[in-house]
């Protein structure tokens, strides 16, 4: 009874392993295959791209002149206030007079006197003169007036340089602008000392009518200017587009600039060349010691043109999903533009025309070597917008 109970158990524990076995063989060869992502792709073409590079610049006026004193003094009158436009030969400052103006006398009565002496030995000449023609006197007393009046006439060109220097003096006094222009701080006001051998100019005067932007450019840079050689700097400047300035707000100054001019020196110390961009500036809106941005436009031509979502990069290169006929994935490495717009690449290498690269999903789903499904870069985007 017991063997037959225990039989019966085993048949029923067996069967039901059975059926398990049959369900989880059922399961398996039931569940879907994965089916391959789908994935926005585009073909990409050649095309045209306008790009720009930026450039940290320090304004400065087309001239800024310092003004120093060229005689010692203290100042008694300043005509001018600081960011006044002034004119050139307009009175600036008035250094005290009344020492120079004294010199100036004394100048003048040194002149007086010595041509009174003058005056006195040519007469003395004179008479000699005639009294050596009638043999009265030697030639010896007769050389000697002469040779009194050119020592008195020698007086007199000495005091007349003493007078022209000491009237140059006098109008040191009042210092004048050298140009027009803007006035800049003026650290010295009435009562103080000027002197030439300050270090501290008197003030500034910036002609800002034009302004010069200066920026700097790389070795690099220099290299691409001028295609590796091939081209000189000057000829590459002169073709050039028109440059744009970004001030210090963010906003484009309203007048385009050119650059003019390159050094020939590389700062070792920086490794870079100083450029120039002169911009007209008539409204006087930009002042000299200010910052902004020199903007360069690159046009390019017959150009890939890629989004920067459709690239990935790996220790400093970058790589893009190509597809094959079969729609499977394959790694590509690219080379693109230095320069971008933030949202694009202009790639210079690795892809050709008519290539179909992944844009959706790169880094996240879609892996090298993986079948997907692709759709328009276009239908991908038309839920989004």
């Amino acid at each position: 009874m017991k063997v037959q109970t225990f039989k019966t158990l085993s048949l029923g524990i067996a069967a039901v392993g059975a059926a398990l076995a049959m369900g989880s063989c059922g399961g398996k060869q039931q569940a879907p295959a994965q089916q391959a992502p789908q994935v926005a792709v585009m073909t990409v073409e050649t095309t045209s791209s306008d790009l720009n590079s930026s450039y940290p610049a320090i304004i400065k006026g087309k001239t800024d002149i310092d003004i120093r004193p060229q005689v010692t003094g203290f100042i008694t009158k300043v005509h001018v206030d600081e960011g006044q436009r002034v004119r050139k030969g307009q009175t600036l400052f008035t250094i005290d007079q009344v020492q120079y103006q004294a010199a100036v006398e004394q100048a003048q009565a040194a002149v007086n006197s010595a041509q009174a002496a003058v005056n006195t030995a040519a007469l003395t000449e004179s008479n000699k003169r005639k009294l050596y023609d009638k043999n009265i006197i030697s030639e010896t007393e007769w050389q000697l007036a002469a040779n009194s009046l050119a020592q008195a006439k020698a007086a007199l060109a000495q005091a007349q340089s003493g007078l022209v220097n000491a009237r140059k003096n006098l109008s040191y006094t009042v210092v004048t602008a050298p140009s027009d222009g803007v006035v800049g701080t003026i650290p010295n006001r009435e009562g103080s000392l000027a002197s030439p051998s300050s270090a501290q100019p008197l003030t500034t005067i910036s002609d800002n009518s034009q302004v010069y932007a200066y920026f700097s450019l790389n070795e690099k840079d220099l290299l691409d200017l001028t295609d590796g050689g091939k081209y000189s700097v000057d000829a590459r400047i002169n073709e050039m587009p028109a440059v744009q300035l970004r001030l210090a707000d963010g906003s484009i100054y309203p007048m385009e600039g050119k650059v003019s001019t390159v050094s020939g020196v590389i700062n070792n110390a920086t490794g870079a060349a100083s450029v120039r961009a002169l911009f007209p500036n008539p409204s006087g809106m930009l002042r000299s010691g200010g910052t902004g941005n020199v903007v360069i436009p690159q046009h390019n031509d017959s150009v890939i043109v890629i989004p920067q979502k459709a690239s990935f990069e790996i220790q400093g290169l970058r790589y893009v999903y190509v597809l094959n006929d079969s729609n499977i994935t394959q790694t590509r490495p690219v080379q693109v533009l230095d320069i971008d717009n933030g949202k694009e690449f202009v790639v210079l290498g690795g892809l050709q025309p008519g290539e179909r690269i992944v844009t959706e999903g790169v880094g996240t789903i879609v892996r090298d070597g993986i079948p997907v499904q692709p759709k328009a870069a276009e239908a991908a985007a038309a839920p989004q917008q």
